[in-house]
């Protein structure tokens, strides 16, 4: 199995990633600091983009993949989603990022989906 950051390591660098390219980054829940999975909710000028998270694929290898609502959902999808998706893993980390160039870190981190 491939070893990966903790959590709250990788939770830290997304936020500091997004501040850096003149976006903005918050961790809205906080979950397992080593263990817990991590779900962005990816938005640009308050638009939401996409969701990803980050999966153990079948070959023990972590990806991300693309879930949640669709480009374009409102506020209050994405709330509800959310905490259907925290109440199934609680120990998971939802992390907001509102960036200049979604399609970019998307393609980046080889979402599938």
């Amino acid at each position: 199995m491939a070893e990966r950051l903790p959590a709250h390591l990788e939770a830290a660098g997304f936020i500091r990633q997004a501040e850096a390219e003149g976006g903005f980054g918050t961790i809205i829940k906080r979950g397992d600091a080593d263990r817990g999975a991590l779900i962005l909710l990816i938005a640009s000028r308050g638009q939401h983009q996409a969701c990803l998270e980050r999966a153990l694929g079948p070959d023990g290898i972590y990806g991300w993949q693309r879930s949640g609502p669709p480009v374009g959902a409102d506020s209050q999808s994405l709330a509800d989603w959310s905490e259907k998706r925290l109440r199934f893993d609680e120990d998971s980390w939802l992390i907001e990022l509102d960036i200049p160039d979604p399609q970019r870190l998307i393609v980046e981190m080889g979402a599938k989906g």
